[in-house]
């Protein structure tokens, strides 16, 4: 009986419509998915992996000018700065650099029976602004043990700068975090020596950074109790890249740190080109909805006589709209499975340029899911337009 009915209800379906119909929602939804496959991929090539201070982070400093030095400009921001920086729709928070008040010699390590001292500097950023394990980054006076992170060029400048011309062997990264670290900090009449360890590289801060807790009991310690204020900021901003930020930096002179901007920029770009092929794919699968809305409904106009036959013959709405139904679902199952494939086949186009940055790409997880999610959309709505039209013929016939 549902193949009599299924064969009944089948004689005016336009297989060219249905196919006009896959064919462009499979354009659509392929454009979509290599869309966003291709940004999970690109993206690791445009962004910093930096692991210690988070990517949406900006570091600026004030412009040196001649006429600035000869006047004893020190290039300090100002509290109306800061204030000013703050209320920048694009600025999230604004965390200053603090500066060590005291006199500071390092002791490390280097291979067996060496050491090499020099002198040192220390700068502090609020915890917020560092993200690393809180067991790693932490200070107490009653267990003295100073965390810092350094900069990665400083590791460069040693290896290739000072031991090839001082006969001291080359470090890598792995061995650097097991050379012993000794500090000696002096001020106010004191003189007292506390074991450091090094618990990672960065790229973005040229600096070396400690526990802002350490640098306040610190300078309180040794320091001279002066209050200074920052010549560096640290800004976390909504939309790395924006052009309003890099404009907003130009007019006030300062400049930020590294190729931040560069990159931020990239990134930015990338995220709206993406944006856009992504919406265009959009609009070409919602187009092609309402094709298969329009060739429904047709359907149902040109078989309405049948329909309201069958549902006088006391079959209900449930069983005479479930053939459509399962056409529906058939369509846009085999619709999501060939866009699939394709995105994986243009995907492999483009693989072996990412690889060459160094990048394996991402996992193609998030793209399927926005495919399901989107043919699950259009595949409800269809179902939703076909049970309507079916219950509008058998309330018409009650």
């Amino acid at each position: 009986m549902k193949d009599i009915i299924w064969k009944l209800l089948r004689q005016h379906i336009s297989k060219s419509q249905l196919i006009g119909f896959a064919i462009a929602n499979l354009i659509g939804l392929t454009i979509v998915l290599l869309a966003v496959q291709f940004y999970r991929d690109v993206r690791p090539v445009f962004n910093d992996e930096e692991s210690f201070i988070r990517k949406d982070y900006l570091i600026i400093t004030r412009a040196v000018t001649g006429a600035g030095a000869m006047m004893g400009n020190n290039g300090e921001f100002s509290d109306d700065d800061i204030s000013d920086l703050e209320h920048q729709p694009w600025c999230r928070q604004v965390g200053r650099f603090l500066n060590s008040d005291f006199g500071i010699d390092a002791k490390l390590g280097v291979g067996s029976g060496h050491a090499m001292h020099t002198q040192f500097f220390f700068e502090a950023i609020p915890d917020e602004f560092i993200d690393i394990d809180p067991e790693q980054w932490g200070f107490s006076p009653t267990r003295p043990n100073v965390p810092v992170i350094i900069s990665r060029d400083y590791l460069s400048l040693y290896n290739f700068g000072f031991a090839s011309t001082q006969g001291m062997p080359r470090i890598s990264e792995g061995q650097a975090e097991m050379i012993p670290l000794e500090f000696t900090f002096t001020g106010n009449g004191k003189r007292e020596t506390m074991p450091g360890r090094l618990v990672g590289f960065s790229n973005r801060l040229n600096t070396v950074i400690v526990p802002e807790e350490f640098m306040e009991w610190a300078n309180q310690r040794y320091g001279s109790g002066i209050s200074m204020q920052p010549q560096r900021l640290v800004v976390e901003v909504s939309t790395p890249g924006d052009v309003k930020i890099e404009q907003y930096m130009d007019e006030h002179h300062y400049e930020v740190a590294g190729d931040k901007m560069s990159s931020s920029k990239a990134n930015y770009f990338l995220t709206v080109i993406s944006g856009i092929v992504i919406a265009v794919g959009v609009i070409i699968s919602l187009l092609s909805f309402f094709v298969l809305m329009l060739s429904i409904y047709l359907l149902l106009q040109k078989n309405t006589r049948k329909l309201q036959d069958l549902l006088l013959l006391g079959y209900s709405p449930n069983q005479v709209s479930k053939h459509y139904i399962l056409l529906v679902i058939s369509l846009n199952a085999c619709v999501l499975l060939l866009a699939i494939v394709l995105m994986l086949l243009g995907r492999m186009t483009y693989m072996d340029m990412i690889h060459a940055f160094g990048v394996s790409g991402a996992g193609i997880g998030v793209a399927i899911l926005v495919g399901i999610l989107i043919m699950g959309a259009i595949t409800a709505g269809n179902i939703v337009a076909i049970r309507r039209k079916v219950n509008s013929l058998w309330l018409h016939e009650k």
